[in-house]
């Protein structure tokens, strides 16, 4: 304070302001006087809500007392501990005190006000640092009333290594660890796999393991067919190798033109020498590089390295399209749905958005930005501090970065376009899941449960989650099977040990007020649920806030609409921990903002078995006291034909839908998505058990075939991914050996 004589809380009364009060990110209300916000006024009406808002001031004209009056960031917390909100300002003091006016709030704010029942506050010695904390803070805390970028995926990168005589060439995603150079980033994992397969043609270099390179004793099939140039068995000289990596550097370092020229030297060089096979193989290479600069799409002239974003709003959701160019190419574009409050112009989002953004990770050195936002120069000189150099962060209103943001806009206005209509898809689709099975209202998340397992060993449970928006990605949780009084093979008592450990700890981390009011009509008996509480450490989420999941996208397996299409992945998550969240899907993008808070509860829980699974299911609900939770069961047709599955509900007679009902192919595609993840996750226990034991754990695998296997393929991945014949070819191996191994590695798991 400046020496004013200090007010005692509980007499302040408050002024009448005509004028509605700025949102507290604005700058503006700091340059008032404090005292302007402390003037007595009897008359004043009470707002709505006069009582709740009353105490939510109470509360942090307590905290004022205690605010410092420098830069730092304020977090407002509610009653049951939880963040609310975390904030960034030039003076907490000043900024703190704006929240104490009794009018002029939006209905965001006024509501947040409400809510809270106490502050937290951290000082810094800049405002930059104060943004980067609070970016920092919101992705970590995801608090209810910011911006949330719900987006907790690292970009891939392209890495050509330094720690061998032989540098590889292969896509890397995470902590830069590894010495060597790293190129992007790159708006998916199958940009760079395009992007390898192109270099591999044009610069021939290996993008083997150094433990299957060390193994080779004759050349690989990408010899064979001109994507690799051989330096493991002597094919090419380690000099004439590290030309080609030297090229394959310039290339991705933005120097393509000087390359081809050379390549175009030679090729004629080669051709007047008459060695037409060299020149056949230099053509080859040209080809592949251009194969690389034509297929990125849109590739700028004059920028260099930049990130260009593009915010959109239609219909209450927020669309940010991500484009990155580097070295002079289009690297692929992403778009994400940050979850904002309705009231919130684009300008306001896309500003929160770049702080979340860049918060870990590289920065180029322009950012160009479809709107001008708030705190642009207070962003660019925080993004200066942290990378070391100079970030320039522009809206450009002309030429050709103009055009690049405009290009970046209209994806965004598509991207939105579709995942809004697809929405509308999956909510009609909800519909008649809740019509077919007889619940009161739309369910706004469905809990799908499945075993996974051979002859009882390295049983998992897996748990998916689904709402309106598709898959809850984030929020699947597989258990391993851990009683010991389950007899292997026992689905049903595997059931049983899955939902008593999953809604036992509901009920105790998420309990709710009428569990037993009943959730079905005409069903007899009913089902109920809770947000996931098997949420992992600090990160994860808070009853009642919104979790970051994918949008529903065509043809994407994150969503529902179009047809289903096989999943190719089938590794599931890592078993360190009895029951953890799997890492999200690397293609997967963020998800669009849910209506409404989501209940912890699931509105219904499906079972993939019949009878005999249904029974244990609500055994284990019966004992836990759970009467409202909708359970039903899916047995699949004769000779598991799809479209001729039964549905079994707890006091109704079981049925059948007909054979070409939408909401049939909708619940299909939940089911063997949870099969898809329950076999992912036994696979990933199976294949972490063989890795501690070695291939010994394989009947009829000692120590001296396992040697000879090593010897043959190379590595433990090579051995599972050979045929039976190929394993019959190992020396020692017998035609008995080999196939217990392919059947150990082949094997279908039941269910």
């Amino acid at each position: 304070m400046t020496g004013r004589r200090p007010i005692d809380p509980p007499e302040i009364a408050f002024a009448r302001d005509d004028q509605a009060t700025p949102a507290p990110e604005s700058d503006e209300m700091e340059a008032a006087d404090e005292t302007d916000l402390l003037i007595l006024d009897a008359t004043e009406a009470p707002p709505p809500g006069a009582e709740s808002l009353a105490s939510g001031r109470d509360a942090i004209i307590r905290a004022v007392k205690h605010a410092p009056a420098g830069p730092g960031v304020y977090r407002m917390i509610a009653a049951d501990s939880s963040v609310l909100y975390v904030g960034k300002a030039k003076s907490i003091k000043k900024r703190v005190l704006s929240y104490t006016r009794p009018v002029g709030h939006t209905n965001r704010i006024a509501r947040m006000i409400a809510a809270t029942a106490s502050m937290e506050f951290v000082s810094t010695r800049t405002e930059s640092e104060a943004l980067l904390l609070e970016a920092n803070l919101v992705k970590q805390l995801k608090p209810r009333f910011n911006v949330l970028l719900r987006d907790d995926k690292s970009f891939p990168y392209i890495l050509i290594t330094a720690d061998h005589v032989a540098p590889q060439i292969t896509k890397h995603r995470g902590a830069r660890n590894r010495p060597g150079d790293y190129y992007g980033p790159f708006a998916s994992v199958w940009a760079v796999d395009r992007t390898i397969n192109a270099l591999e043609r044009a610069f021939l270099l290996r993008s083997c393991s150094d433990s299957y390179y060390e193994n080779r004793t004759r050349p690989c099939l990408l010899h064979q067919i001109k994507r690799c140039a051989g330096p493991c068995t002597g094919e090419v000289s380690h000099t004439d190798y590290a030309e080609l990596v030297r090229e394959a550097r310039a290339f991705l370092s933005g120097r393509s033109r000087a390359i081809k020229e050379e390549l175009a030297l030679e090729m004629e060089a080669a051709s007047q020498e008459l060695e037409f096979e060299r020149a056949a193989r230099l053509r080859d290479r040209l080809a592949a590089l251009s194969a690389v600069q034509g297929s990125q799409g849109i590739n700028p002239r004059g920028v260099e390295e930049a990130d260009v974003f593009a915010c959109h709003q239609q219909g209450g959701a927020t669309c940010v399209e991500v484009f990155f160019f580097r070295t002079g190419q289009n690297w692929g574009n992403r778009a994400y749905y940050p979850r904002a409050d309705r009231s919130l112009s684009e300008a306001e989002v896309l500003g929160a958005f770049l702080a979340q953004f860049y918060e870990d990770k590289p920065c180029p050195r322009l950012i160009l930005l479809s709107h001008k936002v708030e705190e642009q120069a207070l962003l660019a000189e925080a993004l200066s501090e942290k990378t070391g150099y100079r970030i320039e962060i522009a809206a450009p209103q002309r030429g050709e970065k103009r055009d690049l943001v405009d290009h970046a806009l209209q994806n965004a206005r598509e991207a939105l376009a579709r995942t809004l209509a697809e929405s509308a898809t999956q909510a009609k689709l909800l519909e008649g899941v809740a019509a077919t099975f007889g619940l009161k209202a739309t369910p706004q998340r469905i809990e799908v449960y499945d075993n996974s397992h051979i002859m009882g060993t390295n049983a998992v449970g897996g748990m998916i989650v689904a709402g309106p928006e598709g898959f809850r990605k984030s929020q699947y949780r597989k258990f391993n099977i851990k009683s010991a009084d389950i007899v292997p093979g026992d689905d049903f008592g595997m059931m049983r040990e899955v939902l008593r450990r999953r809604f036992s700890r509901l009920l105790k981390e998420a309990p709710r007020e009428g569990a037993g009011e009943g959730a079905v009509d005409g069903a007899g008996e009913a089902a109920g649920g809770v947000q996931d509480p098997e949420a992992s450490g600090a990160a994860g989420v808070a009853q009642g806030a919104d979790i970051a999941s994918p949008p529903v996208m065509p043809g994407h397996d994150g969503g529902f609409a179009g047809p289903v299409v096989p999943t190719p992945v089938e590794a599931g998550p890592s078993s360190a921990e009895p029951d953890e969240p799997p890492g999200r899907d690397p293609e997967e993008a963020d998800a669009l903002p849910d209506a409404a808070e989501a209940s912890p509860w699931p509105d219904l829980v499906l079972i993939d078995g019949g009878l005999g699974q249904l029974n244990a299911a609500r055994t284990v609900l019966d004992e836990l006291g759970i009467t409202d939770v909708p359970l039903v069961g899916i047995a699949k047709g004769l000779d598991r034909e799809a479209g001729r599955e039964q549905f079994f509900l707890p006091g109704r007679t079981p049925f059948r839908m007909e054979p070409r009902d939408p909401v049939l192919y909708f619940i299909q595609r939940l089911r063997d998505e949870a099969h898809r993840f329950a076999i992912g996750s036994h696979r990933a226990r199976r294949k972490k058990d063989i890795t501690e034991a070695g291939l010994q754990a394989i009947a009829g695998v000692g120590p001296t075939r396992k040697r000879a296997l090593l010897r043959h393929f190379g590595t433990l991945k090579a051995i599972e991914r050979a045929s039976l014949v190929d394993l019959e070819q190992v020396a020692g191996i017998n035609a008995a050996t080999a196939k217990a191994v392919y059947n150990y590695f082949h094997e279908r798991p039941p269910g």
